[in-house]
């Protein structure tokens, strides 16, 4: 190549399941039918009534104009009556409400929006790899915080109060926490918010897990004062099925959201209208249709459970969100020896815990993104054709 790449592009690498999927695609071709556990992609459907909102909103010749970069009123009112219904927020539609081309995209913006070279951001350990990534990109610095089986994946806040927190901007959090499942809790939040308020540090919430598997519907923005120093994401991937559509949001305080916007606006022209519409009806269902999605992951979990435990993992039987993190036995090196082992010798793919950070060195990751004939076939694929060698020679390894 004559033209030398930006030199922010050494800062990141490619994302490890891009470079995985390619391994499991070629071994596919093969004929070899890996069953993938990796990535939470929901394999289920939006409503029907969602789907029909699209169909329709794409048949009339009016809505295929450009869009508005916020977003069009009606979806904005609507997230703003999804947050008061579920999460007991009150958010001001017009100011306090960004569409986005799913979380994923306000991850970036918020980044490119706050963030300046040289500023240090906290980012949690084990985390969500973009985290750090769109920190990178903006070539700021990362500042890890442990997150530990122990204290139940939340931070630790002793620690972090003895760390220099100089130079300190952004802290990204995620509850229900991805990858372990954690649950978030009213008095985390508050902490979170005496933090940010402490420090002058913005508390990004990344929340998309809030409805799998969690009765509790929790948002920081309903602590006293957290919009004073936090945002928080949300998506209609997890709990609406519509992850390739790429719908999220992201609210907070009027000023931030004006930032965020300013960045969007010269990287975008405004989401398809239909879909917008559709994204509108998906936030309109009621609780019936969380419940009965919940169902089916709670039978799915109970699934991916005797994988772990035909693998000699251990795991939190409570967690939510749409994986399930196990930890691997002193067989085993670490988490990805382990994947790999599977991958190669059963054919299933498992996601092993060390690209969310090096806390989770010995841990591994099931999705619960397949159906439940498939999870079966990968239970005993694994029982198949690992486990009597194993045991045949006194070890997996």
């Amino acid at each position: 190549m004559i033209i030398q790449p930006a030199n922010r592009t050494n800062s990141v690498s490619e994302y490890y399941f891009s470079r995985k999927l390619r391994e499991i695609d070629e071994m596919n071709r093969l004929g070899e039918k890996v069953i993938s556990l990796g990535i939470g992609s929901p394999d289920m459907a939006p409503a029907y009534e969602v789907i029909h909102t699209l169909i329709h909103g794409a048949e009339n010749p009016e809505n295929h104009a450009y869009q508005s970069y916020k977003g069009i009123p009606e979806l904005r009112r609507a997230f703003a009556e999804w947050y008061q219904k579920y999460y007991g927020v009150e958010l001001d539609p017009e100011k306090e409400i960004q569409p986005l081309a799913g979380s994923k995209e306000g991850i970036l913006l918020l980044s490119l929006a706050f963030l300046d070279k040289g500023d240090k951001v906290l980012v949690p350990n084990p985390g969500y790899p973009t985290y750090s990534s769109a920190s990178l990109l903006t070539e700021a610095e990362i500042i890890p915080f442990d997150l530990k089986e122990e204290n139940n994946w939340m931070p630790d806040f002793e620690a972090l109060e003895a760390m220099d927190l100089t130079g300190v901007k952004m802290m990204w959090v995620n509850y229900p926490n991805m990858p372990t499942g954690a649950r978030a809790t009213e008095a985390l939040y508050r902490r979170l918010v005496e933090f940010g308020l402490k420090h002058k540090i913005l508390i990004c919430n990344d929340n998309p897990y809030s409805f799998i598997l969690n009765e509790e519907h929790l948002s920081i923005l309903s602590v006293s004062r957290a919009k004073e120093c936090c945002i928080e994401l949300n998506s209609l991937s997890k709990a609406h099925n519509m992850a390739g559509w790429r719908i999220g949001m992201i609210a907070g305080e009027a000023e931030v959201i004006a930032n965020v916007l300013k960045v969007k606006s010269n990287m975008d022209s405004g989401m398809f209208r239909p879909m917008q519409l559709a994204a509108v009806k998906a936030l309109s269902l009621d609780a019936g249709w969380y419940t009965a999605l919940n169902e089916e992951y709670k039978a799915r979990k109970l699934l991916a459970g005797e994988i772990l435990d035909l693998l000699g993992a251990t795991y939190d039987q409570n967690s939510s969100g749409m994986f399930l993190w196990g930890k691997i036995g002193e067989k085993w090196e670490n988490g990805e020896k382990l994947t790999d082992y599977i991958l190669q010798k059963a054919r299933v793919f498992i996601t092993p815990g060390f690209i969310f950070g090096s806390n989770g060195n010995r841990y591994i990751r099931i999705s619960l993104c397949a159906k439940r004939p498939v999870l079966k076939e990968a239970y005993e694929r694994i029982k198949n054709r690992l486990y009597p060698a194993a045991l045949q020679h006194g070890s997996w390894c």
